[in-house]
């Protein structure tokens, strides 16, 4: 990664503020003109509401996402291209003049795209576009300019200006220097794009359509002898309620930087990277009890999180959820949803599918679904017993479920003849195969193992973080 460019505007550049302004002005200038002279339905669709959107939009985009999301102006410059198409159309020019423009303004669509997305590099380019466009409405509207009339300049100014905040978007943008992944066409707010997959990882998903049907399942077991001794130094140094969980936890995120595939998802049918996002979720109770109603956490770590940033940021989202009165995110939106008679609950559900499918789900719900995530983990050992083989969600895009159960000891011959009393505790993995290959997965599995069998090297962070693929 890294050698693709995104560009940005900022707030702190006036020109992103005159462009703002521009298209905002455009915007009410457009209906103040049509206000006194008046619109039929047509006009008023494709004269008036289509170029106001356009005008806004671009506006909008500016000021709250030019930040990181600039490529998405790409929208209002296509409505703009639109607009002019429909102008042209509805002004009663020839039917050549027409298509050549309509050509054009595709291609200047295209262009743009191509640009704000930096798969073209010279975007410069989008100056000499903008004041291209300029120079043209200028030619057009030159009968006009020169009719010294205030009524005729009234009618094409809300189009110069809002040509002329294009043009100074286009002398705003910068390339984003830092070095770091920004979001273009195709990404999540959850996740990028993960584009140099293998043929057959793109064409997988498409025939393994639910992600029940496509994952694998593996029981392992795993003794715990050195584990329990590096639990109790722990709880010496003072992590109180320190236990396996922390180190399971840990061990996966130490994983997670050594193997970054492991952190992908999959939804819409294409597969996601987290990038340095761990979710780990996890259900848990307000009490031990068969009354005590269940809830869920969602913890955002990093791959270079140690098992005292694990444990710090565990206990805090447990006691969160344990002492306080009022009831989590996750249950106040669930809530919400059982309210819904049972037909609208089930439209609802739909709805919330199709959103997420084509990764416009709202990112408040995305933070409180326990069904969005990176793993899912379940101590099945303070219930004493075995670790269970937990299904995968079909809704959200969760591709890892891991289980572990209740410890257990087993008498064993050593090579000497001598019997040995060993403890262990199960555990159970079910894993989508479509966000990485078993050969993938099971290198990470015999990784985890290595780690568990020296659990010190989680006190401090990896030497090494791994990035994913483009």
């Amino acid at each position: 990664m890294g050698k693709r460019i995104t560009y940005y505007v900022s707030r702190k550049n006036l020109l992103t503020w005159l462009a703002a302004i521009l298209m905002i002005a455009s915007a009410g200038l457009r209906i103040a003109y049509y206000c006194e002279k008046g619109a039929d339905t047509t006009t008023m669709w494709f004269l008036i509401l289509l170029p106001v959107a356009a005008s806004l939009i671009y506006a909008a985009t500016l000021l709250l996402d030019g930040q990181e999301h600039f490529y998405r102006t790409a929208v209002p410059v296509a409505l703009m291209a639109l607009y002019f198409t429909i102008h042209l159309a509805m002004r009663g020019m020839g039917v050549r003049y027409l298509v050549l423009n309509a050509v054009v303004y595709l291609a200047f669509v295209v262009f743009y795209k191509l640009l704000t997305s930096g798969i073209i590099r010279p975007v410069s380019v989008v100056f000499l576009m903008f004041a291209g466009a300029v120079a043209v409405l200028g030619y057009d509207s030159r009968a006009a300019l020169l009719s010294r009339q205030w009524e005729r300049y009234f009618e094409i100014m809300p189009d110069f200006t809002m040509l002329l905040g294009a043009l100074a978007v286009s002398l705003a943008i910068r390339p984003h220097l830092d070095g770091a992944y920004h979001p273009t066409w195709g990404d999540r707010s959850d996740g990028r794009r993960v584009r140099t997959l293998s043929p057959m990882s793109v064409v997988v998903p498409y025939i393994m359509v639910n992600r029940n049907g496509s994952c694998n399942f593996i029981r392992d077991e795993l003794e715990i002898t050195d584990l329990e001794q590096y639990v109790r130094e722990k709880r010496r140094e003072g992590l109180t309620n320190f236990g396996l969980t922390h180190v399971f936890i840990t061990a996966y995120v130490r994983c997670v930087a050594r193997y970054p595939a492991l952190n992908r998802f999959l939804s819409g049918q294409r597969v996601y990277s987290r990038g340095d996002d761990i979710q780990y979720c996890m259900s848990v109770k307000k009490e031990m009890s068969t009354e005590s109603p269940d809830t869920c956490i969602k913890l955002h770590l990093k791959p270079t999180d140690t098992v005292y940033d694990v444990y710090r940021k565990f206990i805090e989202e447990v006691e969160k959820v344990k002492n306080t009165p009022l009831d989590s995110s996750f249950d106040q939106t669930a809530r919400l949803f059982t309210m819904l008679p049972g037909l609208l609950f089930k439209f609802t559900v739909w709805l919330l599918k199709t959103l997420d499918y084509f990764g416009l789900l709202p990112k408040f719900l995305l933070e409180v679904s326990p069904f969005h995530g990176s793993v899912f983990f379940t101590s099945m050992g303070s219930l004493g017993i075995p670790a269970i083989v937990h299904h995968l969600y079909d809704f959200g895009n969760l591709p890892v479920f891991i289980a572990f159960g209740c410890k257990f000891r087993r008498n064993e011959v050593a090579s000497d003849g001598t019997v040995l009393k060993k403890k262990y505790v199960d555990m159970t993995f079910n894993l989508d195969e479509r966000i990485c290959d078993g050969f993938y997965y099971a290198t990470v599995l015999k990784y985890l193992r290595r780690l568990l069998a020296d659990p010190h090297r989680l006190d401090t962070p990896p030497e090494r973080v791994e990035k994913d693929i483009d």
